[in-house]
This record gives C-alpha cells, sequence and structure tokens, in this order.
C-alpha cells in the first residue's frame, strides 16, 4: 500500500494511492488499523506522511560517500538527530536560513524508515516487523554550520526549519520487501546529482534498527534516515550549493518521486504557536 496524508476540506485525512494515480480514502488510524473504503477522493494538499515523533539519522552510512569525504569506515552507525521542525511536505519550499545565515546549504537524498509499533532491543532477524512504511528524505544540511558552527555536533546544521522533507506516500513494507536494493537519485534543476543504490550502506536498514533500538525505546512514529550515497553538493568541484529557485527532487524506487523548491527564508518571528 502506498499512504498519502493530505488535506481536504479543511481537515487531514490518509489515503491509498494506486498505480493509476488513483486515490482511496482509508478509514482508521497510521498506527493502528487501516480500511481501504474503495472511495475515490480528490486531495486539496499533499502532505509529510506522518508527523514524527523522534528523527534520528545516520551519517556516511554509504561506503561511496565515506570515501568522497575522505572519512573512515565508521565501525558503529554514526547517529546524530534532527528536531521535529525540521518536517516539510512535498511540493513546499525549503528555506534558505538567513536569521542564521547559511551560504553553503546541501541535498542528501536518503530513503527513511518509520517504526510502526514500540521497539527495544529487537534482533536483526525481527528487524522489519517493526518498520510501519518507508518513504523518501531530503537531509538538507547547511554545511557551514555543521563543520564550523555547530560545537562539534551535527545538529545545529541538520535541524533548521524546512530541512527534512519526506513524502510523497509512505510505502508498507509487503510493497517494498528488500529496502536495501533500491535505486536512490537526486536531482537539481533537472541535472543528475546522486545516482546509486541502497545496497551500498554500510549498515543495512535492519542492522541499523537493532543499533538504534538496542537498550534504547523506538515509538511509533520514530523516523530513521539511513544516510546518503556519494554525490552531495559539497564534493563537487567547485561545490554546488542550493540556491533560491532551484528545484531539488529525491527519488527513491518503488517509492515515487519528493520534489521542493528552494526559496530564501523571511525571517520573522511566528507568534501563537
Amino acid at each position: 500500500m502506498k499512504i498519502v496524508r493530505f488535506e481536504s476540506g479543511g481537515s487531514v485525512h490518509l489515503g491509498n494511492e494506486h498505480g493509476d494515480g488513483r486515490i482511496t480514502r482509508l478509514e482508521g488510524e497510521l498506527f493502528g488499523s487501516l480500511r481501504d473504503t474503495g472511495e475515490t477522493v480528490v486531495i486539496g494538499k499533499r502532505l509529510a506522511p506522518l508527523e514524527p515523533r523522534d528523527i534520528l539519522c545516520v551519517g556516511l552510512n554509504y561506503r561511496k560517500h565515506a570515501e568522497e569525504g575522505k572519512q573512515a569506515i565508521p565501525t558503529h552507525p554514526v547517529l546524530f538527530m534532527k528536531n521535529s521542525g525540521t518536517v516539510q511536505n512535498p511540493g513546499d519550499p525549503i528555506l534558505l536560513p538567513r536569521r542564521l545565515e547559511s551560504l553553503e546549504v546541501d541535498y542528501e537524498c536518503e530513503l527513511a524508515i518509520v517504526i510502526g509499533k514500540p521497539c527495544q532491543n529487537v534482533s536483526r532477524d525481527e528487524a522489519l516487523d517493526y518498520v510501519l512504511g518507508y518513504t523518501c528524505a531530503n537531509d538538507v544540511s547547511a554545511r557551514d554550520w555543521q563543520r564550523q558552527g555547530g560545537g562539534g555536533q551535527w545538529c545545529r546544521g541538520k535541524s533548521f526549519a524546512t530541512f527534512c522533507p519526506l513524502g510523497p506516500v509512505l510505502v508498507t513494507p509487503e510493497d517494498l520487501p528488500n529496502p536495501n536494493a533500491l535505486q536512490i537519485r537526486t536531482i537539481l534543476n533537472g541535472r543528475v546529482m546522486q545516482d546509486w543504490n541502497t545496497n551500498d550502506m554500510i549498515f543495512d536498514v535492519p542492522a541499523l534498527i537493532e543499533f538504534l533500538s538496542a537498550s534504547s525505546l523506538l515509538r511509533p512514529g520514530t523516523v530513521i534516515l539511513t544516510g546518503t550515497p556519494h554525490g552531495v553538493g559539497f564534493a563537487h568541484t567547485p561545490p554546488v550549493f542550493l540556491q533560491a529557485g532551484d528545484s531539488v527532487s529525491i527519488e527513491i524506487e518503488g517509492i515515487g518521486t519528493l520534489t521542493n523548491p528552494v526559496a530564501e527564508e523571511q525571517a520573522r518571528k511566528l507568534t501563537g504557536v
């Protein structure tokens, strides 16, 4: 099943996107049971497939990406986090930070795992039983803040608003039985920047779930970003960073295409939130 989350008539709904593009309404809860009503619906606005509880991210998880950054192959998954305020919908803009200015905003195509039930100390063999589904993610990164402004931590450069687009659908495991055999690409303004396969992960999906759940509780709605392949912007000569007016798409085999425009942040304060 390809689950889509959308707004229509002032409310948020779930639907099942069929191969012919038709969407039928789902009844129930994303982390409970869902029933396809068979009723065809017209969506008003496509949303990120969920509002994550936590966003756990894995760095340096593709061999070729570690090589292009001249980094040693890690012995354990490299963990960092994004805050939930980074989530962005398909089609909505990635905002270049201006209050804390970044001139080195980069793209990263990633396969995202969504945990569907409480997950703690699970073994590799049972890890996929805890997956609700998979979606496309863009781990947008301000390289200047990641490398120089974060005090040795990556979270600052990775956690600006809109820096985690997700979508366009959440694909359930029966329709994506092997998450480590998928083509994955980034396309920037029509130019292919990253084009590789999830089989290059240093730690595959079961290994990541086993490691991240060890002595830790992953609650339903936890999103795990599994790392990016080689071809990120900073590794090009000269470097290629996102600019206002760009369009960046993440494509993953079996899931679809997540596209976002790029715009400059209008540094304003949100009130009443």
